[in-house]
Order: structure tokens, then C-alpha cells, then sequence
């Protein structure tokens, strides 16, 4: 075989997995349980083809994983989290955290099935660290309140936005409303008792009743 057909199938073999694991991440997104026929049918291959890729469907998700990781990671990153006042950072956090969110859907639940827990841990490793340097960059600022830890308030955003997601899927909100909503939240919540709510994001931000 010539070195060039060697590359166009190579060429042709990155495609195919760039085609599989996008779709695995739309439909996962939208359906847990999809199948691999549903995955294969989404990206335009056959099951022969995304089985000669990935040896089952564990394998399939768990790449689906890696690269919605890397899209968390670039969003972040874009996000200059460490530049400004520390409100309109968490603002910036909310935003990029949110995008991510809502895009992969129910992605995670998928993985919660089938991967291994510390998997998992290591895919919400990045993210939580970034919220936690917002947070101690807030709070030695004085900006944020210091007597709730670092580890709460990551916590509390994790628990905040995935509420938000379970919300939008089942009807509770509507997905363009949510980040005002998470933001208002985690700002009412950082911010110093007897401290009036700052204005974030061009919008009051208040508690969420």
C-alpha cells in the first residue's frame, strides 16, 4: 500500500471517530440509554465502524467523556477567571460552567452507569478547581464572605447547576434563564451578611426563592 493511501485512510479513520464521538455526546446529551446502533445512526457509520474504533459502548462514553472534559477546559479557560473583580468572575464562571452544562445534558448520567467512580472524579476535578480558585481569590479579596469554606461553595455551584440542568429538562425553566438564575444564587450566597447584593452581570442578583 503507498504511503498516501495509508494516510487518506488514516485521514479517513480520524474522521470517522471525530463523527462518532460528536454524536455519541449529542445523543448521549439528549438520552442516556442510547444505544450504539442510535450513536452509529447519529454519526453516519455503521456499528462495524464504530466497533473497529471502540470495543464497546463503555469505551464509546468514556471518549465522549474525555472530549466534553477538554470542551469544560477550553470554556474555562476562556473565561479569564482570574482576571477582575472576583463578582464578575464568578459571573464569567457561571456563564462558561452553564454552556458546558446544559450542552452535554444527561452525558454524565450515561457515565455514572458505566464508569468507574474516579473517573468521574477526575472528569469534575478541573472544573472544581477553578470555581475553588474564584472563590479564595473572592474571599482574600474580601469581596466574598470568609466564613463559609472554599469546599461548601464549590459544592453548593455543582449542586446549583446541575439543579438548574434537572430543572430545564424537565420543564421547571427555561435553559436561556438558568445562568441568571445559578449566578443569582451563588452571588446571594457569597456574598458578607449585612452587605447589600451587588449588581453582576447587569443584573441585580439576588436569592432565588
Amino acid at each position: 500500500m503507498s504511503g498516501s493511501s495509508e494516510r487518506a485512510q488514516r485521514a479517513d479513520a480520524q474522521r470517522n471517530v471525530e463523527a462518532i464521538l460528536a454524536a455519541a455526546i449529542r445523543v448521549l446529551a439528549r438520552d442516556p440509554k442510547a444505544s450504539v446502533s442510535v450513536i452509529a445512526k447519529e454519526a453516519g457509520v455503521g456499528r462495524v465502524t464504530l466497533y473497529g474504533h471502540f470495543p464497546n459502548r463503555a469505551a464509546v462514553i468514556a471518549a465522549a467523556v474525555d472530549r466534553a472534559l477538554a470542551q469544560t477546559t477550553a470554556a474555562i479557560d476562556a473565561a479569564r477567571l482570574d482576571e477582575g473583580d472576583p463578582f464578575e468572575a464568578l459571573a464569567r464562571l457561571v456563564d462558561a460552567s452553564w454552556s458546558v452544562t446544559h450542552q452535554h445534558g444527561a452525558l454524565l448520567v450515561a457515565a455514572e452507569r458505566i464508569l468507574p467512580a474516579d473517573e468521574l472524579s477526575f472528569a469534575h476535578a478541573e472544573p472544581m478547581a477553578a470555581a475553588e480558585a474564584v472563590f479564595v481569590r473572592g474571599q482574600r479579596s474580601g469581596a466574598f464572605r470568609d466564613d463559609i469554606s472554599t469546599g461548601w461553595l464549590v459544592t453548593l455551584l455543582h449542586s446549583v447547576t446541575h439543579g438548574a440542568s434537572t430543572a430545564v429538562h424537565e420543564g421547571g425553566i427555561d435553559a436561556e434563564d438558568a445562568p441568571r438564575l445559578i449566578l443569582a444564587t451563588m452571588v446571594g450566597a457569597v456574598t458578607p451578611p449585612g452587605r447589600e447584593v451587588p449588581v453582576v452581570g447587569g443584573q441585580v442578583a439576588e436569592s432565588v426563592p
